[in-house]
């Protein structure tokens, strides 16, 4: 027991004296620091709004512990620019250890303001210490203005709420958002838009949108369009493809590049029922969480959607929802989506020709095709509402996607469900039928799916870019009916499609 007491007297000691040696005492920084970039660029921001958060990392590669005499912003407190050092936020700091061998991560955030100007370069430098040993790290933001639509608060602030939606016990669903005043119906090119909560275009009013108009919409916000208004989206074509200069544009309002492809940012834009006319060219629409969905009438008298020359893809559920709706749709690729990217259901009237319907969805479980079709609709009792399927009528189109059986059919038995695919392309397993409506999937009736390609290669350039262009070994190319072909001379690029036309939005053509 003594030998036992003296060892840990001993072990005490060489603790206690070995704590003695330099802890805390470091050496000035002799402007040997060394980072981990030479500039941070802090991606394109909107003004006023706040962009994510960047690093910098900080080494000390010698033998010393050294202190940093100064690390702050050249501006100092006028800066636009927010730092974060060793846990701490400022502009300025004194004396920062680094511990040899060490490194130091530095935080660093962006809100500008815009004054006179749409779009400029704002900078500043990260300081290291000054005088002879100083350091310097540029920051540069690339700062863009836009107009911004927003709802209003109460005097409690509490944010202006909109119905979106009703519950199935036909209850409101209320959400923030606003109602578009007239001089807001009329979005053009000059400025981005961007929108927080839902945009609401009130009845007997129209949103029309220019070539090249660009929205950008906020977590949980969209577009609603009340009964007897209408969506007017006069995209055009564009020469070039990355720009897409005279599209129009609806995306998530993060604008750096790990967002580009995140689906769910923003809800999507509803077509409530009642609304009618409404009519979309040349759009790009990107990363909802239901890209538009549109809610027809029983009567189905004119039109609820007419869209064309468009892509939707990467939603988080569905690229296009159509429930009761009349729909018409001529050169439309609707990409990935997490469930269907088109949903034709409860019935309606349905007519797409030259589209594209590819689901490569990589991100979870897909629960259903990438086209989804019925006539019904289960309720809150679990009883079943159907309505009429007036149509589904599919022509030189392409059905395809990662899963095995990339159609799927639902009648329930006492409505009408009319339906037909002529010159397509399908992606199905036959030995996958469903059993119980096996009669939906006569693959070789040919008055329902006439002259159709069952389990066709398509080739798409890049799926998991959203890329459905046709490439020189896809079974899609030259088997499309000239009839429905010339009814769309020209692909979704402007390419004359009459001659042996392909199948989908893209007619192939060899790239330079």
């Amino acid at each position: 027991m003594r030998q036992y007491l003296m060892t840990i007297a001993l072990l005490a000691l060489f603790i206690s004296t070995g704590s003695c040696r330099k802890d805390f005492e470091y050496a000035p920084s002799n402007g040997n620091l060394e980072f981990s970039k030479d500039t941070v660029f802090l991606d394109t921001i909107f003004s006023n709004i706040g962009s994510s958060t960047y690093s910098l990392k900080v080494y000390n590669r010698s033998k010393d512990d050294i202190s940093i005499p100064f690390i702050g912003l050249k501006q100092g407190e006028t800066s636009s620019y927010h730092l974060n050092v060793d846990g701490v936020a400022g502009t300025t700091f004194s004396d920062i250890p680094l511990m040899a061998k060490d490194s130091l991560y530095i935080f660093i955030e962006a809100t500008v303001t815009l004054q006179n100007t749409n779009q400029f370069l704002y900078t500043d430098i990260l300081q290291f210490d000054q005088g002879s040993n100083s350091q310097q790290i540029p920051l540069v933001t690339l700062v863009q203005d836009a107009i911004f639509l927003y709802p209003n608060r109460n005097s409690k602030g509490e944010k202006e709420m909109v119905v979106i939606d009703v519950d199935a016990d036909g209850n409101n669903i209320s959400a923030p958002g606003f109602e578009l005043k007239n001089d807001q119906l009329h979005f053009t090119n000059e400025k981005p838009y961007v929108i927080y909560g839902f945009a609401v275009v009130p009845s007997e009013q129209q949103l029309i949108l220019d070539p090249g108009a660009r929205v950008f919409f906020h977590q949980n916000s969209g577009i609603a369009v009340r009964p007897k208004a209408s969506l007017k989206i006069n995209g055009a074509i564009s020469s070039d493809q990355e720009l897409l200069e005279n599209e129009v544009i609806f995306e998530g309002d993060r604008l750096e590049p790990e967002y580009g492809n995140v689906a769910g940012q923003w809800q999507g834009i509803r077509l409530e029922a009642g609304s009618s006319n409404n009519t979309i060219n040349y759009l790009t629409l990107k990363n909802a969480t239901v890209g538009i969905f549109a809610q027809g009438e029983s009567s189905l008298s004119s039109p609820t959607l007419t869209i064309e020359n468009s892509q939707i893809y990467n939603s988080s559920k569905i690229n296009l929802w159509g429930k009761t709706a009349s729909i018409e749709a001529k050169n439309l690729a609707l990409g990935s989506a997490g469930n269907s990217s088109l949903y034709c259901n409860l019935g309606g009237s349905y007519s797409f020709t030259h589209t594209t319907i590819a689901n490569y969805w990589t991100e979870s479980y897909r629960p259903n095709a990438a086209l989804t079709i019925n006539n019904f609709e289960p309720d809150g009792q679990n009883n079943s509402n159907g309505a009429d399927l007036i149509k589904a009528d599919f022509k030189n189109c392409i059905i395809d996607g990662n899963g095995d059986f990339e159609i799927s059919h639902g009648s329930n038995g006492s409505n009408a469900y009319n339906f037909l695919f002529s010159s397509c392309l399908i992606t199905v397993n036959k030995n996958n039928i469903p059993s119980n409506s096996g009669e939906l999937y006569q693959f070789e009736d040919d008055i329902t799916y006439k002259n159709s390609l069952i389990n066709g290669l398509p080739e798409f350039e890049d799926t998991q870019k959203n890329n459905f262009r046709l490439t020189s070994t896809s079974e899609a190319l030259n088997i499309g009916d000239k009839a429905d072909a010339l009814t769309i001379p020209l692909d979704i690029l402007g390419t004359e499609r009459t001659e042996s036309p392909d199948l989908g939005a893209y007619e192939f053509f060899e790239l330079d």
